[in-house]
């Protein structure tokens, strides 16, 4: 009886069990982490992936062409524990006929509640008002003192409406929000119906809102988008949020407009580099709060599912259906049990062609 032949993960950060659990129902594979909550080392990544069949990686591991050569050609899947994929050299892996699994809609709910989080915060001034009750600023109370931003009548831009931008709009609603604006490569009129958003250029969202959330991927369209230019639009008493990516924003513009009084507050998210150095200009800035990603536990389990399936040999069906509240789960787990292929994977080799899954 021939042995089995184990299939080496490698595995770039500590995790929790839930996935760990996941990639050891395969009997077949064998499992190396980087035992360590801080990112891997450039140079342990190349060593710890180096003929490695799976690879489960976080959104600050940079997968580039150099990564994928010290891999060698037994890499088959990497799955990422991130909504984004911008760390990926997708061309490469696409041409290395390599599956990618991702984890979308996983995080939806938490970041929608976070940037909410974020926007009150900031809008409310909470972080000073806090520091001034430690430090004595306290006195007594006063008509004007640290007055904040308030939602009700107010007009809220979001650029880019999709799952996580809808679930922003879905929880502001309710606190009186009057009108939604939201901006992206194209209009979305059906997910726009629920909150009446209308479809306007980035330049009319940034003039024309009173809070502003950034939820759009990463893209060279949207790297730099929030500039100079774009802030110099924004109105005076406008509440800036980012949720995205760091590189989404020009931090330097964005320290500017806030140390000049361009615009009233900004909550961050998403910095770059990620953490912030301690001497980053923003960091001295009472009107910035940048704040901490939090992540769900359900993300490991996805991202170890995603990679063990594909090291098992499933077809890539669905690129987008990860989550049973994605809009077109049903249409697309049909389609994958017909056809047999499993609905956690992307093959950026050959997408599915099923128009059911766009």
């Amino acid at each position: 009886m021939r042995p089995v032949r184990l299939m080496k993960v490698f595995v770039t950060r500590r995790i929790p069990a839930e996935g760990r659990v996941a990639l050891a129902r395969a009997a077949d594979c064998e499992v190396e982490q980087w035992d360590s909550d801080e990112p891997i080392p450039a140079k342990e990544l190349e060593r710890g992936v180096a003929g490695a069949h799976g690879l489960l990686c976080l959104l600050s591991d940079h997968v580039d062409k150099r990564i994928l050569d010290a891999a060698g050609a037994n890499l088959k899947v990497i799955s990422t524990m991130s909504v984004g994929v911008d760390h990926l050299a997708l061309d490469e892996i696409k041409k290395r006929g390599i599956r990618v699994g991702y984890t979308p809609d996983v995080l939806t709910d938490t970041t929608a509640e976070l940037a909410v989080s974020l926007l009150l915060t900031t809008c409310r001034r909470l972080p000073e008002a806090i520091e001034e009750v430690k430090n004595g600023g306290w006195t007594s109370w006063k008509p004007l003192w640290l007055c904040g931003y308030g939602l009700t009548q107010s007009t809220v831009g979001i650029v880019g409406l999709g799952r996580i931008g809808q679930a922003i709009a879905r929880r502001l609603k309710p606190f009186g929000v009057q009108r939604f604006l939201y901006t992206g490569r194209q209009p979305r009129p059906e997910e726009a119906a629920e909150f009446e958003a209308e479809f306007v250029s980035t330049p009319e969202l940034a003039a024309q809102s009173d809070f502003i959330v950034v939820a759009c991927s990463l893209t060279p369209a949207t790297e730099g988008l929030c500039n100079k230019d774009f802030f110099q639009k924004m109105k005076e008493t406008a509440v800036f949020i980012n949720i995205s990516r760091g590189d989404v924003v020009n931090q330097d513009d964005l320290y500017q407009a806030l140390a000049s009084g361009k615009i009233a507050a900004a909550g961050l998210d998403v910095t770059s580099p990620e953490p912030l150095p301690t001497n980053h200009p923003l960091l001295t800035l009472k009107n910035c709060g940048p704040g901490i990603q939090l992540r769900a536990r359900g993300l490991l389990q996805k991202a170890g599912l995603g990679l063990r399936r594909g090291q098992s040999g499933h077809e890539a069906a669905v690129a987008t259906a990860a989550s049973a509240k994605s809009k077109h789960w049903a249409a697309a787990m049909s389609y994958c049990q017909q056809e047999g292929k499993d609905p956690i994977i992307c093959d950026v080799k050959r997408p599915c062609s099923s128009k059911q899954h766009s």
